[in-house]
């Protein structure tokens, strides 16, 4: 029997491009079994190309991408999905027209169809879960789903995203639109997720929330890594205090 790798995540060269712009030039970085990576910088780096690459939603112009040691560059969305990499894309994308009950059942699709034997008990397990963990959403599961507030619907798109179980968790701007107060919920919300054994990959403009709950950071600009190390040490990075974080205090 093959030892599980390490590292959960790895890309090697990754470049993307929308027709004539290159969005993302050949950037390497991995990702730990159990680890919090953050991925920073402007708007325009190249952050949630690199996202939506690795969870299949763009092509790849060129690179590898290793999931789990396998090669998954270019395999559909669907296919990367039940393979364990479950992404909660930027802008929420609640479902109109649906309960927060209905839209968490829309997140067990690739767990039913990778495990249907298994599908209803972890299914039900599931949403006991991200009901614990998001009270107000039990409370209002058989709400129309549009009428909860912003930083409910992040909520609700966070848990539907643990829904299909998954090994990989993608954030791409979670705290997005958020008060002060809501963006400290999610954040508090992503370090229980850590903690119970979920990796995470998160794409933020808040910096220093971000480094402060991640184990490891890279800061992209102009597509390519500009600055990369454990978020302990960037947090206190002169350059990285200058570009995004201001004062600290």
């Amino acid at each position: 029997m093959s030892a599980v790798p390490s590292n959960i995540l790895e890309v090697n060269n990754l470049a993307v491009e929308y027709g004539a712009i290159k969005a993302v030039k050949g950037i390497s970085f991995k990702v730990g079994a159990g680890q919090i990576v953050a991925i920073l910088g402007a708007n325009g780096a190249g952050k949630s190309t690199t996202l939506r690459a690795i969870s299949g939603i763009v092509k790849p112009k060129d690179g590898e991408i290793l999931f789990d040691g396998e090669s998954i560059a270019g395999k559909s969305i669907n296919s990367i999905a039940c393979s364990g990499i479950s992404h909660c894309p930027e802008g929420r994308h609640i479902l109109l027209g649906l309960t927060v009950e209905e839209n968490l059942i829309v997140g067990t699709y690739s767990l039913v169809k990778k495990n249907r034997g298994a599908g209803a008990k972890t299914k039900k397990q599931n949403e006991e879960y991200v009901y614990n963990m998001f009270p107000v959403l039990k409370e209002r599961r058989k709400q129309q789903a549009h009428t909860l507030s912003g930083g409910e619907q992040q909520m609700l798109a966070i848990a539907r995203a643990l829904m299909s179980s998954p090994k990989l968790l993608v954030l791409d701007e979670p705290s997005l639109g958020l008060a002060p107060i809501l963006v400290k919920t999610i954040f508090n919300n992503i370090k229980e997720i850590s903690a119970q054994g979920t990796t995470i990959l998160i794409v933020e403009q808040n910096a220093l929330q971000t480094l402060k709950i991640a184990d490891y950071a890279l800061v992209l600009e102009l597509g390519k890594i500009s600055m990369e190390g454990p978020a302990s040490e960037l947090i206190n990075d002169q350059r990285l205090i200058e570009a995004y974080l201001g004062s600290k205090t």
